[in-house]
């Protein structure tokens, strides 16, 4: 059978393009909270791009479940307005025809047994009519109080199932919990329905083929292994900026803040795949094995107040324009103490890098949007180089793969590389717990204009050590 694009030949495919080069097999999604800014803006459109790019079966099947009372064609059009405005590849007739003869949408709350009982129905005729063969992926669009009910409901209801080879996944979007306590909490109700093997917590920039060439660049190359280490670095930078602000995400940001948002998960996993020491094949299971060994080695200073940052954006410009500051925003309590900018200090306590800082920030209303991670070495005694020095930034413009059309298709074809394990979240909790404790104890944040890249206090961070940050 030919993969989803109405023909059997995929034109925006190039068969050199070996970045997304499998085929899921017979499966389908149901997405929990498919109403919700995420599912419209990446999910369904992730989906559309992958069929459209050949990558889905031609069975497959795409289940959105919400209270929403809606039809099976209110729910097609829905997807239909999503993929047009947010999709990354044309609108191709052919192959949204056949992508919508999968569509279902069921009407329900979370704690309604007779809408999963009306989702077990769909899922067992969607196996007769598209040819699933049982193979499902829940995904989890929903917020971290729903998640014991939902997983506990599929259980119930017979729909975590693996019978005759069949599959049935749970994809869990972030934050894995609050802290470390709330981390163990959730994954001993999500363990107690699935196996490890088939939990999927989403970390997006994990998805993002940079992230991924940061392993290619390091254990491909023999000319940087030699130098990955103390004896030539001098310190690494690993920076998550936005250039905006709350926005809309007001209810959820608040109380969280940057650290807890970004540091956690996306900073602290860039970290370990920049330090780990070379798995013994790029498997799921040896990749996790030493991620885990970094951030179990990960010390933090033993000076918090000098070493750790954390800041609010006060009102400035942004962008030739004007912008409220964080305490302005509407449905932010006047008197929040949430960070939207957080650096920390850490160093690592192994032979390869002990004495090198590892300098972590992020922060929303900041210079530019950029993800990166530098890692500085010493300097040369003398270097002809300064003015006409290689930059990267500006040479690698190939367009890639959008993230959640990889972490979507590696969900469908089980492959776990992409996705940090219990123990990873749990041993990153340990690291911030202790900062997030020191913040509440100690005055507010500090404040730092809109546009700017950050407090002054972060500044001094790193003039205490000699260094400055990069403007990226």
């Amino acid at each position: 059978m030919s993969p989803l694009n109405g023909s059997g030949a995929n034109p925006l495919r190039d068969p050199a393009d070996r970045r997304l080069p499998r085929i899921a097999g017979p499966s389908g999604l149901v997405i929990f909270g498919v109403t919700g800014d995420l599912s419209r803006k990446k999910l369904m459109p992730a989906v559309y791009d992958l069929a459209n790019r050949g990558l889905l079966p031609p069975g497959f099947s795409l289940v959105g479940f919400a209270r929403r009372d809606w039809e099976h064609e209110d729910f097609a059009q829905v997807v239909h307005d999503a993929v047009k405005e947010h999709a990354r590849t044309p609108f191709r007739e052919e192959v949204w025809q056949q992508l919508i003869q999968g569509m279902r949408f069921v009407q329900g709350t979370f704690d309604d047994d007779e809408a999963f009982e009306r989702l077990r129905a769909t899922i067992d005729e969607l196996d007769k009519q598209q040819g699933t063969s049982g193979n499902f992926a829940f995904y989890l669009s929903v917020p971290p109080s729903a998640f014991p009910v939902v997983i506990q409901q599929l259980k119930k209801h017979n729909l975590t199932d693996q019978s005759g080879g069949s599959w049935r996944r749970a994809v869990i979007e972030k934050p894995f919990g609050h802290d470390l306590k709330s981390a163990e909490d959730l994954n001993k109700v999500v363990h107690e329905v699935f196996e490890p093997d088939q939990v999927f917590r989403i970390d997006h920039y994990l998805g993002k083929e940079t992230v991924q060439n940061i392993l290619a660049l390091r254990f491909a190359n023999t000319m940087f292994e030699p130098i990955w280490n103390r004896s030539f670095v001098d310190h690494v930078q690993i920076t998550m900026a936005e250039d905006i602000g709350v926005g809309g995400r007001a209810g959820y940001y608040d109380g969280i803040g940057a650290a807890r948002d970004v540091i956690q998960n996306h900073l602290l996993q860039l970290l370990a795949l920049t330090a780990m020491e070379e798995p013994s094949s790029f498997g799921a299971d040896a990749l996790a094995r030493e991620k885990t060994k970094v951030l179990g080695a990960v010390r933090l200073p033993k000076d918090l107040g000098a070493d750790t940052v954390r800041g609010q954006y006060a009102s400035g410009w942004q962008g030739g324009e004007k912008v409220i500051g964080y305490l302005e925003e509407e449905g932010i309590d006047p008197k929040s103490k949430t960070d939207t900018y957080a650096a920390l200090k850490l160093e690592i306590d192994n032979r390869r890098w002990a004495g090198v800082p590892f300098y972590l920030r992020t922060g929303k209303r900041l210079g530019r949007r950029v993800t990166e991670i530098a890692v500085v070495f010493q300097r040369a005694p003398h270097s002809p180089f300064d003015h006409t020095a290689f930059a990267y930034g500006e040479s690698f413009t190939e367009s890639s793969p959008e993230a959640y059309e990889r972490l979507i298709l590696d969900v469908l074809l089980g492959d776990a590389n992409l996705f940090p394990r219990t123990e990873e979240v749990e041993l990153s909790w340990k690291i911030l717990d202790p900062v997030e404790e020191y913040w509440d104890e100690h005055g507010r944040p500090a404040q730092y204009k809109s546009g700017t890249w950050g407090p002054s206090e972060a500044d001094q961070m790193l003039a205490r050590d000699g260094r400055s940050w990069r403007r990226p």
